[in-house]
């Protein structure tokens, strides 16, 4: 039975959502289960070290292996690697030496991060895949599309971080990672049902296809590393242990917080669309949209760390700065997805895209490991976070400098 492109997209988001709240839960998991043993922020950015190093070579190979043989392909072996994964975590014990340990989970993680970033590569371009390049009204639908899939993805993926949080209360580590890669495996069997050719190019891709780039992709994809950078050089490691150390938080409350700051940032990427309407911008974004928010944005860390040496305050200066940033972050990312799908032909998109999540996952762990790293050398927690967020100004910065360069855009003349 051949599926409806609605109906393409909608097992595509089905399967994309059930990726990403195992992703989100494992994340608060690893975090909070091992600060718990007592592991130093640099040890626990480490654990992350393969996820985000694995996650750019798999965005530059997937793209191609996408290309070759479609995204079906990809997609499930993205699905049944996050199974293994979550399997291989269940015997952790707590008396293990710390560089067994480590080195451990740092495999599984590597197998964890492939996963993330095949998935969610297969899912952004496949969706480009089932929407015709020309035309103004077709490329609103592009962006509305894009735009549901990848808020729903972040706002689910706050769900995680509470679903971790909770599970890990409720069940410990080891239980709960057993029962999430049980309910992914459920989520596999709806990918069955995909045409096997979706994203395929006609022409077989070569090697040097991964690296021949057009001007768009090559900018996009630069700023794009310096912008997730920004934002997971105190959002990944700092900011949890920060919430435990200055409000004696446990990881029950670090999740349901971190996870509501996505859920919100989410539904901010959902209704991109529908706020620029009220805006009265009825055209699809450019170039300028990214300059626009991304200016707005370099402020904010600055802003918060400034607050934060009034300690008395800490709490609503946090959570109102985590609220702004994240709407400013939510604009800019949502054009940052729409774009790289705008400057791509069908032909080429899972090519392109996997490029530009390979800028993306460096980004982030530059970001990770600075985290852990800048939080580390601070005196004490405050100025440790504070020390990330000055960073993470400087970065978002840079990535405004770098998007200043995108070519100019027209849905009439994809690049």
């Amino acid at each position: 039975m051949k599926l409806s492109s609605l109906q393409q997209y909608s097992v595509i988001t089905a399967n994309y959502w059930a990726f990403t709240l195992t992703d989100g839960a494992l994340r608060i998991l690893v975090v909070g289960h091992f600060h718990e043993l007592g592991y130093s922020t640099l040890q626990i950015a480490l654990l992350f070290l393969f996820y985000e190093f694995f996650g750019i070579i798999t965005n530059l190979f997937g793209g191609w292996i996408g290309a070759r043989y479609g995204l079906r392909l990809t997609l499930w072996i993205g699905t049944i690697l996050q199974i293994l994964a979550l399997f291989m975590l269940i015997p952790v014990k707590e008396n293990w030496s710390v560089i067994f340990s480590v080195s451990y989970v740092m495999l599984a993680q590597a197998l964890s991060g492939v996963a993330k970033d095949l998935n969610k590569m297969s899912a952004k371009s496949a969706v480009k895949s089932i929407v015709p390049d020309s035309g103004e009204n077709n490329q609103k639908q592009l962006f509305k599309w894009v735009s549901v899939l990848t808020g729903s993805k972040n706002a689910l993926k706050g769900v995680g971080f509470f679903l971790g949080g909770l599970l890990y209360r409720l069940l410990g580590f080891n239980n709960a990672v057993g029962i999430m890669g049980l309910g992914l495996c459920l989520a596999f069997f709806l990918t069955l049902c995909l045409p096997k050719d979706s994203g395929k190019m006609k022409r077989k891709p070569i090697f040097k296809d991964l690296y021949s780039k057009s001007q768009g992709i090559n900018i996009l994809s630069s700023a794009r590393f310096f912008l997730f950078g920004a934002r997971d050089v105190w959002f990944v490691v700092a900011l949890p242990v920060f919430l435990d150390i200055s409000f004696g938080w446990d990881y029950l409350k670090i999740g349901l917080f971190l996870g509501g700051w996505i859920i919100i940032y989410g539904f901010f990427q959902v209704l991109a669309p529908l706020l620029r309407k009220v805006w009265g911008k009825n055209n699809s974004p450019t170039k300028t949209t990214v300059q626009f928010w991304g200016l707005i944005l370099t402020f904010i860390p600055l802003f918060i760390a400034g607050a934060l040496n009034g300690d008395k305050s800490l709490g609503p200066v946090i959570v109102i700065g985590l609220i702004i940033f994240g709407f400013i972050f939510a604009m800019n990312s949502s054009t940052h997805s729409y774009l790289i799908l705008a400057y791509s032909d069908n032909e080429r998109v899972s090519l392109n895209v996997g490029y530009y999540y390979m800028a993306n996952a460096a980004g982030r762990l530059f970001g990770t490991l600075l985290s852990g790293l800048l939080f580390m050398l601070g005196k004490n927690a405050t100025i440790g976070m504070q020390y990330c967020l000055y960073t993470s100004s400087i970065l978002i910065f840079i990535a405004w400098l770098t998007s200043s360069k995108l070519p100019s855009y027209s849905s009439n003349s994809l690049n």
